[in-house]
């Protein structure tokens, strides 16, 4: 359950003021604009953390060659939905047709030789010795055609699902080697989502572990179905894989949010959006401290809601400043009083 931070009002307030009969020698602060202060309310989203994911097909392909040919014409383009077997790519082939040509030719000569050869040894002309002979010739002729349609048979690069074109590698007239990527395929069906896991955050999680999750404004389920430890040498997390269930055909590569239960303290405070400050490269809010407003640089975690969560900066409690607008850090103001306080 999101946190509801109740809002509190700040007036403007006028500094100037008397002691013992003098003047306090501090000019006049001007008036405040009004604005809104909202409590961080301590507590992860519905018991839980949420961790950032891509979406993706369960079935992802970097079409390839296995040949060095030129690129004679390209059926596919970016975006396109194919069907299994469809037409992506075709390699210049001429000179493998002209083989096969000469290839199919021998063949031809060897299997004409070999009924002579049958007929005499029928007719016991010939010896044993021949007719074995012309067998191997006959097999070898056939073992080169074979060959060289199957090489022709790679110069037409073909879905081997049906899917959308991710991205498109070459043009027409470009020169490709084999092993060289041509085309990426996303297929249809199945998607999944990927997320890296520190040790903490995946601790209670296995497979079958069913998951909440949001994207594109959408929220759906998700089955975990792969935790793999922590590989990574710098950040040591792992990777998690969660199919998933419902909603289905969602956007390809989108972004995601994983809801991650039972995770206190990874992501247990969160605060408005609208009371981000955003300077460069750096995130903060402002603070209402002892009548001033602070300015308070915050690590974030993920979010794409109303709310974002807090990984470090904030304590519970601490009262933060809902659209600052030109606040400037260290400008005084007054919190007015009697606002009540929700969850």
């Amino acid at each position: 359950m999101k946190s509801v931070l109740a809002p509190l009002a700040l007036t403007g307030v006028l500094l100037g003021t008397l002691a013992c009969g003098h003047k306090d020698p501090r000019p006049e602060a001007k008036d405040l604009p009004k604005v809104a202060v909202s409590l961080v309310a301590q507590g992860a989203p519905e018991g839980g953390a949420w961790v950032a994911a891509t979406l993706q097909s369960t079935r992802t392909a970097n079409i390839a060659t296995r040949m060095a040919a030129q690129v004679k014409r390209v059926h596919a383009e970016e975006g396109q939905r194919v069907a299994a077997g469809a037409l992506l790519i075709s390699l210049s082939d001429e000179d493998l047709q002209g083989q096969l040509k000469a290839a199919e030719t021998g063949l031809a000569t060897v299997e004409a030789y070999h009924r002579r050869i049958q007929a005499l040894q029928a007719q016991k002309a010939s010896t044993p010795v021949e007719l074995e002979q012309t067998e191997a010739q006959v097999a070898q002729a056939q073992a080169g055609v074979t060959a060289l349609k199957a090489n022709i048979a790679y110069t037409q690069i073909r879905a081997p699902f049906a899917g959308v074109v991710q991205s498109r590698k070459v043009n027409e007239g470009d020169f490709v080697g084999p092993g060289m990527p041509l085309l990426e395929l996303v297929g249809d069906g199945e998607q999944e989502l990927v997320a890296t896991l520190s040790e903490a955050e995946a601790k209670g999680l296995k497979a079958g572990t069913k998951l909440a999750f949001e994207s594109e404004g959408a929220e759906g389920q998700a089955q975990v179905t792969g935790l793999a430890p922590g590989g990574d040498p710098y950040s040591h997390k792992g990777t998690l894989r969660a199919k998933v269930l419902r909603p289905r055909g969602l956007r390809q590569g989108s972004f995601a949010r994983i809801l991650v239960p039972g995770l206190p303290g990874i992501q247990g405070l969160s605060v408005p959006r609208s009371a981000i400050v955003q300077r460069g490269e750096l995130t903060g809010v402002f603070l209402a401290k002892e009548g001033h407003a602070e300015l308070r640089w915050l690590s974030m975690g993920e979010g794409d809601g109303p709310y974002l969560s807090v990984r470090a900066g904030l304590k519970d409690g601490e009262k933060v400043i809902d659209h600052p607008g030109a606040l400037q850090d260290g400008q005084p103001i007054e919190v007015s009083t009697g606002v009540s306080h929700g969850k």
